[in-house]
This record gives structure tokens, sequence and C-alpha cells, in this order.
């Protein structure tokens, strides 16, 4: 036969479960009097159930979001649904503080709550009942996770702009040896112009001492002409001294030769600057005139300028300077064409000025154009790898990057000032021996 059980045995066994649980449990009713607060609630709050039972929660824990509570609270009421809080959301309920001394990290407990709807008898919802569980170790391990990630993001970012340093670094490099194949090849080609311009040099000198020769024997055979007593013979060689012009080409000839002279000078100049400019034997540090460097860039370039602009010079006396030249002449070419490039050629010809200078233990090169100028905004990105004002296609935007950081290596600076429809004028700056170690 079996023994229902006792009910008040369930009860006494409910309670205890109430107490042992490592959950906060309380509970009020409509007016937010306590009805229940068990172990869990006393131990970290502070206040027992004999100082709780009766009292006004909102009372006895005035820093409660009380208006939030409250709605909340109320919509259980009059809904007889549940409703929960999340520890990650705020507001906090209870200031509980962490009781993870070991794990630490957080100084007060993040806490899940929900809120039951108690009816006694059937009837309509008398109580709610909180639900409290401790979820700090958790909020603990998310803080952990959040900031592995952000150490993540952080490597992450860090990575980027290494590699985006290390792109704009080999595209430099790339820039570099592109500017030293350049110089290679302008010695290249110089050293083979050399060789034709040697000896037509040396042909012309000989033509031009034979036709010396011929113009002699010429005038000598025109003063023997009126000596000749054959009529026929005469007829026969002032026809043909009129059909050959004998006194244009006795005229002419030498001028021709004096032009050719005159080329072949040119063309030797122009040698000359191609190796002044390359400098390609001449790797070290060595001292270089820049007035002469500035000189032999111009010269390469000048079928970018000549078209274009005027070229005025005021250079100044310059102390030879300790320098890399050919990277120096890089500089100056980049300089150049970009004035040629910033010139309005609505407005005709511009001019481009080229001046240098010597202040102190430093020298320095000036070039200015009156162009189109540059806004505040382009001069600030001006020496930014990649950045251009070019249509695509038209520039790598690595020349004054370039050209920034061989003034580095020079231990100099740049200066540059714009005015938008005026012009723009860049003054490089290097010292004259290097005093510091040099690569």
């Amino acid at each position: 036969m079996d023994t229902a059980a006792d009910p008040g045995d369930s009860c006494a066994l409910l309670a205890s479960l109430v107490e042992r649980l490592d959950v906060g449990i309380f509970a009020v009713d409509r007016s937010g009097t306590v009805a229940l607060w068990n172990s869990f609630m006393a131990i970290h709050s502070g206040k027992s159930s004999t100082d709780m039972l009766g009292q006004n929660l909102f009372a006895m824990f005035p820093e409660l979001p009380r208006p939030w509570l409250e709605k909340k609270l109320e919509s259980v009421f009059v809904l007889g649904n549940n409703a929960f809080t999340l520890w990650d959301l705020r507001p906090y309920l209870f200031r509980f503080a962490n009781n993870r001394p070991i794990t630490g990290g957080l100084a007060e407990m993040r806490q899940n709550v929900t809120f039951l709807p108690l009816r006694l008898s059937g009837g309509e919802v008398s109580l709610v009942c909180g639900t409290l569980f401790d979820y700090t170790d958790t909020a603990i391990a998310q803080d952990k996770l959040h900031d592995a990630i952000a150490a993540l993001h952080r490597e992450k970012d860090a990575q980027a702009q290494l590699i985006a340093k290390l792109e704009t670094a080999q595209n430099q490099l790339l820039q570099s040896e592109k500017m030293a194949s350049i110089g290679q090849l302008a010695a290249g080609v110089a050293h083979e112009i050399n060789n034709p311009v040697g000896f037509v040099n040396s042909n012309l000198q000989t033509l031009k001492k034979y036709c010396q020769q011929m113009l002699q024997l010429i005038t000598v055979y025109q003063g023997a002409e009126t000596h000749i007593a054959d009529v026929e013979l005469r007829r026969e060689i002032s026809a043909l001294t009129q059909a050959m012009d004998v006194d244009f080409v006795q005229e002419d000839l030498p001028e021709l030769i004096k032009e050719s002279e005159d080329g072949l000078v040119r063309i030797k100049k122009i040698v000359a600057d191609l190796k002044d400019f390359s400098h390609v034997d001449q790797t070290d540090w060595q001292y270089a005139d820049l007035n002469a460097g500035l000189d032999a860039t111009l010269n390469v370039v000048w079928n970018e300028v000549k078209y274009k602009a005027t070229v005025a010079k005021n250079y100044g006396v310059l102390p030879p300077v300790e320098c890399l030249a050919a990277q120096l002449n890089q500089v100056f070419m980049n300089l150049i064409i970009n004035a040629v490039q910033a010139l309005d050629e609505s407005k005709g010809m511009g001019t481009i000025t080229l001046s240098t200078g010597h202040q102190d233990d430093w020298v320095w090169v000036e070039v200015q154009d009156n162009g189109l100028g540059m806004s505040e905004e382009t001069r600030k990105r001006l020496f930014e790898p990649f950045f251009t004002t070019k249509p695509v296609g038209k520039g790598t935007g690595l020349g004054m990057s370039v050209s920034y950081n061989i003034v580095q290596k020079h231990h100099g600076r740049i200066e540059v000032d714009s005015v938008p429809g005026e012009g723009t004028r860049f003054r490089v700056w290097v010292p004259v021996k290097q005093a510091l170690t040099v690569d």
C-alpha cells in the first residue's frame, strides 16, 4: 500500500534546495516587497533573509536601476510571461563583488537574471521570482577572447602596414634600378656614339684639308685660263665653270664643312652630358660639381623642355659636394620634368628658372616654374609613394617619393613653395660634406 508524500516534507525539501543552489533566488510582490531571499543572495549582498524579508527591494538596494526594473517586473505581473536580462547588456542589477580572486579581471559580478511569474492557488500573478546566475567566468573568458581578437586585428593591421611599406620599398627599388639601367644604357650609348663620332671627325678634318687644297688648285687654274691658246678648250672650261657655279662652290664648301664640325661638337657635348648624367662608373660617394650635374641633366631632358619653356639660369659659385652624383641628377631630372608638366600650355611658352647657391656648410639647387601651381592638399601628399595628379597610365607616383628618399639619404631636405595659378618652387638642400656615416 503506497503512502502519499507529506506536503510539509515536500515544502521543507524545496526550501532546503532553494537554500543550497549556487544560484541567487529572490521574490517580490507588486509593490517591490521581498518575499524570498536565499543564502546565495545573502552571501553576495551581505544582507540576510531576516534583513530582507518584508522590506522594499529598492529601499534596500538604491543602486538598482529602478525605472527599468519596475517596468520589467510590471510586464511579468501583467502578462504572466517570463522576462530576463543578460550579463553583457546594461544595466546590471545587483552590484555584487566579483568572487573570482584567482581569475580576476572584473571588479563586479556579471549576472544573468530570469524573472518568473508565481501564481498562488492558481490565481493571478502574486509574486515575481528572480533567478540570478553568476556569469563572471564567462565574461572574463569573453573579455580575454575580445582582447585576443583585438590583438590579432592589431597584428593584422601592423602586417598590412609592413606589407605596404615593403611594396613601397620594392617599387622604389625597382624605380632606382630602372634609373640605374637607364644610366648604364646612356653610358653605353655614349660610348658607342663616341666611336663613329671619332672617325667621322677625323675624316672630316682630312676632307677639310683636301677641299682647301682643291680650292687652291681651282683658283690657280682660273688664273691660267686666259693663257690657254685653244679657243674651244677655253669655251668648254667656261661652260663647265658656269654649270658648276664654281664661285658659289668655293664660297659654300668651307661653310658646309664648318657646320659639320659644329654638329660634331654638339654631338660630343651630348655624349659628354650623357656620361656626366649617368656617372655609371661612380657608385661610391665622391665630390662633384652640382652646377655641372644640373647642366648635364638639363641637356639630357632638353627635348622635353625646348618646345614648352625657356630656361633661365642663376648659378652661384659652389664648392665640390660629397654625394652620389647620379642619384642627385635623378632628383634634378624629376624636378625639371615636373616643372615642364606643370606649365599651362594654353598660355604659350612657360619659364623655368634654375638657381644654385651656397650657405654655410650647405648648397642648394632650385627649380622654379610659372605653371599651374598646387593646392595645399596636393602639396601635403606630394612625397607619398604612388600619389600622382596625372591621368591613369601617365605616371607611377614614385618620382617625387624616390627624390625625397635620395635627398634624405644625403641628409638633406626639400623645400616646396607653391601658389595655385602662379607656379611652384622646389629647393633641394644638401650638406657639402657628409658628417654622418652613409651607406
